[in-house]
């Protein structure tokens, strides 16, 4: 079999300093950002003049007051900013209270399957030896789901933090040009991208070396305990993508409706009462929702990948090294991305308009590159020339080169993903020109126009997907694809750079707006925004990629662990659970739509009623009631996120309980055929949509100016299929991806209580 090159010590040491790496530099990249101040002092950049105000502004050519404008600008950062933490900090109060209740649920239920006993039992896949109590797996499994639901809670809040702190700063730059806009979002996104995977990664580096202590040999034990780490994620991040998303779309469309269609004035204008509570909504949603639901992928793929390795040869021979390959390619992948951020921020410059989107794409591809080296670097010295997989029930030997091919075909059919999910969402390509364009007969046919190009655009995605489950089982079964989604995420801390970059920009221009700013301003940050728009509908192709395989993973360590040795679905246990499975994601997607309409009901009619009732509203003599808006929909998405998560959080519970480990397999494989489909053609239909709307309102081409101005019938057109496309793009399509991880590492971590006490109906009939 022989051994890897690189020595344990190494490995012991390499992974958390590139950890260490990535934290530090994120907080570079926050002290650059931090040089944009909040303030007009004209001597605050020193002598050379960088990021201060001794180059020529836009405000100051055209004889606008710069002081009352930066003024302006930091009151409604203010504003944003404790929108968004006080909403965070009230969901976070109900999903703590959740996270101790289940935290205890984990404990009985793990500690039961052998009668609370503190005696060693026959270890599960070798009973020739003995390993650690049921009860010792039960403590550490509680352990390690708080510890990953901490650190999916921390990660979205630091996004959030980050983003409020960074988007008022974005638009003052704007006013020297739009290079320096983008290179102030860009390294904000940055901060939060390493953040976020460095403590990921720290975390679960430093869980693994203190439950050695307890588990000692018995690998098994110690690694099914930490897919707790995945669990505690996941689940925080359903309810930070639910509750975020909730709460954004209410605003928007409420904003849109009343402000937009009917009223006829721009978007965040500050005349329109949910224009505050539409700007939370994005931090909360896009970048609270988002970090939690990329740390959640991140924190399964590893989980489910060392579940599985635990049992194979590298578990077996206790091979450190070999074992650790998962952290390991996050490791390189940390650095790597660090090298590709500079390419955006340092090597190459943005000069114009043209050169935004290009230069986010370049990410994509230069990541891409850098990574499969890193991959192969890593494949040849921390892995034995050859060794063996545990494949259901049987031993599969497997090359190191096969497994490099394992993780590069995830990473690079992720780069697909997001390249297909480019063509259809940018307005830059005809399947959005074509949306765009339907909307000279109305509402109607640019519905009809939208849902077909989100069904279509599910297929190459779909077959990407497909190649690279078929690729990674054949060299390498369960393990092979778990590393294959590990590869798709290895490149996590550039994509969600890309991702979070988006939702600042978007929060950029509406500071614009509100403050007042030069046309010309606006004219930058919605060139920033529009092409945040398209990244952010790539960054949720990537989560929606990665969550197929994650959960394939997820699925072949639960059917392993639970001891079933083929699934098979013509019995009716099986059949039964297959469909009600596929059924799932279509009552959470009804569940979760119906709560946005809810909820921007509440908010059109408040709108209206300020509009109506307030003297001088329209005229612009009076401020309208912002803090009204922003409790509305903070109340609405706090009661509101609670049916799906339920519904998610107790069906695994339920069917294996009362089904069984069979039934419960089924229900896994249903979901997440079903929920793929949704999510992607959700996420593109609603990014087509708004970016045909956005299309129409930039007014670029002659085809564009031909359908608009703002205010025309086609733009009013655009702007209801914006609005129907929102609860898509922003609640339904990301939520479904955090359903089917969820619902698989959730049977993942009770699967030895379903094998011993499941199946409850069956055994009574």
């Amino acid at each position: 079999m022989g051994a890897a090159i690189l020595p344990d010590l190494a490995t012991e040491i390499l992974i958390p300093v590139c950890a260490v790496i990535g934290i530090i530099f994120a907080l570079v990249q926050w002290l650059l950002v931090s040089k944009v101040k909040l303030s007009h002092d004209k001597f605050d950049a020193g002598a050379d003049g960088k990021n201060g105000f001794t180059e020529a502004l836009i405000e100051e050519e055209e004889g606008i007051n710069g002081d009352s404008i930066v003024q302006k600008c930091a009151d409604i950062q203010n504003a944003i900013s404790e929108g968004a933490t006080s909403f965070l900090f009230t969901e976070y109060q109900y999903v703590g209270v959740f996270m101790v209740a289940f935290a205890i649920l984990i404990f009985v239920f793990l500690g039961s399957v052998e009668g609370f006993s503190t005696k060693s039992q026959a270890c599960t896949y070798d009973s020739s030896k003995l390993c650690k109590p049921a009860l010792g797996t039960a403590v550490f499994s509680t352990v390690s789901f708080l510890l990953g639901a901490i650190t999916s809670v921390l990660s979205g809040f630091l996004g959030m933090k980050i983003a409020t702190y960074a988007n008022a700063r974005t638009t003052l730059e704007a006013r020297k040009g739009v290079g320096k806009a983008f290179i102030t979002a860009f390294r904000s996104g940055a901060v939060m991208g390493f953040l976020l995977a460095a403590n990921g990664l720290l975390v679960l580096f430093i869980a693994i070396n203190l439950f050695k202590l307890y588990y000692g040999d018995d690998w098994e034990g110690l690694f099914e305990a930490i897919t707790g780490y995945g669990l505690g994620g996941s689940s925080m991040a359903l309810f930070g993508r639910v509750g975020g998303g909730i709460y954004t779309k209410a605003a928007d469309v409420g904003a849109d409706l009343v402000g937009k269609v009917e009223r006829n004035i721009p978007e965040d204008d500050p005349r329109n009462p949910a224009v505050i509570a539409d700007n939370v909504g994005d931090n909360v949603g896009d970048i609270a929702g988002m970090g939690s639901d990329l740390f959640g992928s991140y924190a399964e793929s590893s989980c489910a990948a060392l579940v599985v390795a635990s049992i194979s040869s590298f578990g077996i021979n206790h091979d450190l090294t070999a074992m650790l390959y998962p952290l390991l390619i996050s490791s390189v992948g940390i650095l790597v991305c660090l090298i590709t951020t500079l390419f955006a921020t340092d090597f190459f410059e943005v000069k114009a308009v043209k050169d935004i989107e290009p230069a986010l794409k370049k990410q994509l591809i230069i990541s891409t590159a850098l990574m499969t080296i890193g991959i192969a670097i890593v494949s040849w010295i921390a892995l034995p020339s050859s060794f063996t997989i545990f494949n259901f029930g049987v031993q599969k030997e497997v090359q190191n080169w096969q497994l490099f091919l394992c993780v590069a075909v995830g990473l690079w059919a992720g780069l697909i993903i997001g390249f297909i999910t480019e063509y259809y969402t940018s307005n830059a390509y005809s399947p959005v020109q074509d949306v765009a364009d339907s909307c000279r007969t109305g509402a109607a046919t640019n519905v009809i126009f939208g849902l077909a190009l989100g069904y279509k655009s599910v297929i190459i995605p779909i077959f990407a997907i497909a190649i690279s489950i078929f690729v990674s089982f054949s060299f390498a079964a369960m393990y092979g694809i778990a590393v294959a989604a590990l590869g798709m995420l290895s490149t996590i801390a550039t994509g969600l750079a890309i991702d979070a970059y988006g939702p600042i920009s978007d929060n950029a221009g509406g500071i614009a707006e509100m403050a007042g700013m030069s046309h010309r301003i606006r004219e930058r940050t919605d060139a920033l925004d529009a092409a945040g728009n398209t990244t952010a509908a790539i960054g949720k192709g990537f989560a929606i990629g990665s969550a197929a395989l994650v959960s394939l993973a997820l699925f072949g360590a639960f059917v392993s662990r639970a001891a079933i040795s083929t699934v098979d679905v013509l019995t009716p246990k099986v059949f039964i659970g297959l469909i009600v499975g596929a059924m799932l994601p279509y009552w959470f997607s009804a569940m979760t739509m119906k709560s946005v309409g809810s909820a921007a009901l509440k908010m059109v009619e408040e709108v209206r009623r300020q509009f109506n009732t307030i003297p001088g509203l329209m005229e612009g003599t009076t401020k309208p009631d912002y803090a009204t808006c922003v409790k509305i929909s903070t109340d609405a998405s706090i009661k509101e996120m609670i049916p799906p998560g339920a519904l998610v959080m107790l069906t695994p519970l339920i069917v294996g309980i009362f089904f069984g480990v069979e039934t419960l397999s089924g229900v896994l494989a249903g979901s997440l055929v079903s929920g793929v489909q949704i999510a992607i053609s959700a996420s593109n239909t609603g990014g087509a949509w708004d970016n045909a709307k956005k299309y129409i309102e930039a007014g670029v081409s002659d085809h564009a100016r031909s359908l608009g101005p703002k205010g025309s019938d086609p733009h009013k057109a655009a702007v209801i299929g914006d609005t129907v496309g929102d609860p898509l793009k922003d609640t339904s399509g990301p939520s479904l991806n955090i359903l089917i991880k969820l619902m698989a590492v959730e049977s993942l971590v009770f699967a030895p209580f379903f094998a011993t006490h499941g199946g409850l109906l069956f055994k009574i009939f």
